[in-house]
């Protein structure tokens, strides 16, 4: 495993950087609309075709947290953990069908604004504080982190900072151009870490062919892990028993078979994919069939995301069980796969031959940078249209408020490397993936439930809302935490698993209830009580959204990539199941 890079590599970066840089200005150069106008400079109005939408949305989602933590849940769980992205290919459907035609008739820009309109102030200013914190605080600061640490690590192990600061000024440079170049700088960012990310793969199943199989080539090393490893290649764990091992308990709690398919899976990707204000601004600026067709684009992109941040774990995994992985060897017991999941990554990447770490290097950095830079934008959209303008200063010009707007970006990318420098936040002792999913998942039944009754229950109250955000949270809380010692390990709405973990050589005992599960039913009783608390309201809440039915049809080609993406999802499971 050479670590060192060489002439080609370091070649191979720099035409990159230059690429997107020099695209990025071009863009930036192109339109300077941007520098006065408030909707351009934070939306792009009406300027990203579906396609650049489509692989803003995808750049913006793939990051340092999923090449690392998925591939790390292929290493552990096998091709379940796909459901996350496949079931977002549902999940952009549904958004691109119901919840975007009520956001751009409603002249929605930004999530806060959303809950000004059909609750109240209250609500709004609450949920726009908190998007800031969890933005700057958990988002920005994890992937900064969790991409420096990554990169760092193919390239010898000395310079964190270093990539720290050159990531966030390769951010910054993207950022400060507005929603535009953001969007059309994706769509190369998107095609360096597919191209960049396949290639790996490619070596991947190379290297199991070559080590594990009888043959050679990609398709020889599939079919090798498939026959090496089947159970690495079910969609649907069974629920343990007690004569079950550790090793399937926990896979199972982390992903709990069919339960998560009733469950918190679609509050997850519903939630992050169309309530999220870091997402839907990609598709807020555009017409309705532009936006429609750029999100289901994104959907059928997200098809194929398993292959290149999924696979390659598994076939981490073969080799490991197979002898050939001297990067995990000294560290991995056999019930205690989930300790080194996330290197899994990164050790089949310094197999990488000389030569091609600088594209594997850029494929990371692509992923990175969109992912921060859509970031930093959302934050400062939401600090600029939805705190300074409204609170702070009411008469600022459309000039005055993007300036604002940048130097919000600049702060908020000074102030993560701030807390990422020593780790202050701690994201390295827990892993990024984990620090995202807990402090984002507590909240989510509680968004979700806010949103869905906001837009298609007319009756829906702004009292109700702001008691479902505390409930949700609550709940969350409870089911997570003390649920278990509280109520029982066995009730008629969870089972608990005994989990055995090894914390710094200590082996700990602990109760846990799938967290899929406690999602789902964090969702339900918050449901119930939005539903209690606005029936005490009026039949017709006056704020609720006017729906008429031609909002909701679709265009034959929208239809076609609606079809398109269900057929080839079925195909997936059937396979898979």
């Amino acid at each position: 495993m050479d670590k060192q890079l060489i002439f080609s590599d370091y070649l191979v970066f720099i035409i990159y950087f230059i690429i997107v840089a020099g695209y990025g200005y071009w863009v930036y150069r192109k339109k300077k609309k941007a520098f006065t106008d408030t909707k351009d400079f934070f939306l792009a109005e009406g300027s990203l075709t579906w396609w650049a939408i489509g692989a803003s949305l995808i750049a913006s989602n793939i990051s340092a947290e999923q090449f690392i933590g998925m591939s790390g849940d292929g290493f552990f769980a096998g091709v379940a953990v796909a459901a996350y992205e496949w079931l977002a290919a549902v999940a952009l459907i549904i958004i691109a069908v119901w919840f975007i035609p009520i956001y751009l008739k409603n002249k929605i820009y930004t999530m806060p604004q959303f809950l000004k309109m059909r609750y109240n102030d209250t609500v709004a200013l609450i949920m726009a504080v908190f998007w800031l914190f969890l933005y700057v605080l958990v988002n920005l600061t994890s992937i900064l982190y969790l991409g420096a640490k990554a990169i760092n690590g193919l390239v010898g192990g000395e310079y964190l900072h270093v990539i720290m600061i050159g990531l966030a000024l390769f951010a910054l440079i993207i950022t400060l151009g507005g929603m535009k170049v953001i969007g059309y700088t994706d769509v190369i960012q998107v095609a360096v870490l597919i191209i960049g990310g396949l290639a790996t793969t490619y070596l991947a199943l190379n290297m199991v062919s070559h080590k594990v199989g009888n043959g050679s080539g990609a398709w020889d090393g599939f079919t090798t892990l498939m026959k090496d490893s089947p159970d690495h290649f079910k969609m649907i764990f069974k629920k343990p028993t007690a004569e079950s091992s550790q090793y399937d308990v926990q896979r199972y709690v982390i992903l709990p078979g069919i339960a998560m398919y009733l469950a918190g899976q679609w509050i997850v990707n519903l939630n992050y994919w169309g309530c999220n204000q870091y997402i839907t601004q990609r598709a807020l600026g555009a017409n309705l069939q532009t936006a429609r067709n750029g999100i289901l684009f994104a959907g059928m992109l997200k098809l194929m995301m398993p292959v290149i941040v999924m696979l390659p774990g598994i076939a981490a995994f073969v080799l490991y069980k197979n002898g050939h992985l001297e990067g995990l060897m000294t560290s991995v017991q056999d019930n205690h796969l989930y300790k080194v999941k996330d290197d899994a990554y990164s050790v089949i990447l310094s197999f990488l031959p000389n030569g091609l770490k600088g594209l594997s290097i850029a494929a990371l950095t692509a992923a990175i940078v969109a992912s921060l830079a859509g970031k930093a934008n959302s934050i400062s959209t939401i600090f600029t249209l939805d705190i300074f303008k409204k609170y702070i200063s009411k008469d600022s010009d459309e000039k005055s408020l993007v300036r604002v707007g940048r130097i919000t970006i600049v702060a908020a990318m000074i102030f993560a490397i701030f807390l990422t420098w020593n780790d202050l936040l701690g994201i390295g002792g827990e892993g990024g993936f984990t620090f995202i999913q807990k402090y984002t998942g507590f909240i989510s039944p509680g968004i979700f439930a806010m949103f869905i009754l906001g837009m298609f229950w007319k009756r829906t109250t702004g009292t109700a809302a702001i008691a479902g955000i505390l409930t949700g949270f609550i709940v969350s809380v409870i089911f997570n935490n003390y649920a278990p010692e509280w109520f029982g390990h066995e009730t008629l709405l969870y089972t608990s698993f005994e989990v055995i973990k090894e914390v710094k050589g200590v082996q700990v005992h602990t109760w846990e209830i799938p967290f899929l599960i406690c999602m789902g039913w964090s969702f339900v009783f918050t449901m119930i009580v939005m539903v209690a608390l606005s029936l005490a309201g009026p039949k017709v809440n006056p704020k609720a959204f006017v729906l008429e039915k031609g909002m909701f049809k679709v265009s034959p080609t929208t239809l076609v990539m609606i079809v398109i993406t269900l057929l080839v999802l079925s195909a997936l499971y059937i396979k898979f199941w």
